[in-house]
């Protein structure tokens, strides 16, 4: 990233948007956004030193954007688990 934080608009603020359930989703949702050309970051709570334990107890990890796309994220999101695809 360049720059530091601090130099981030506030309207481009990355905010968790939605806990993923597993890697195969992660890829889906990763697919459409960038497709669609909305930002975004999606983080695996995998952790080699405890085996994915973390995983077992909070979702396979969690996807960010800045505070006005989330919902057009969790409409994609939404969309994935209800019919398993955007077709």
């Amino acid at each position: 990233m360049n720059g530091s934080e601090n130099d981030t608009p506030p309207d481009r603020e990355y905010v968790r948007v939605a806990i993923l359930e597993s890697i195969i989703e992660a890829q889906l949702v990763e697919s459409v956004l960038s497709e669609r050309q909305i930002p975004h970051r999606i983080r695996s709570y995998h952790d080699t030193a405890y085996d994915g334990l973390f995983q077992a107890q909070k979702g396979w990890g969690e996807i960010r954007a800045p505070f006005p796309f989330k919902k057009q994220v969790l409409e994609v999101l939404e969309h994935i688990r209800t019919a398993g695809s955007l077709d």
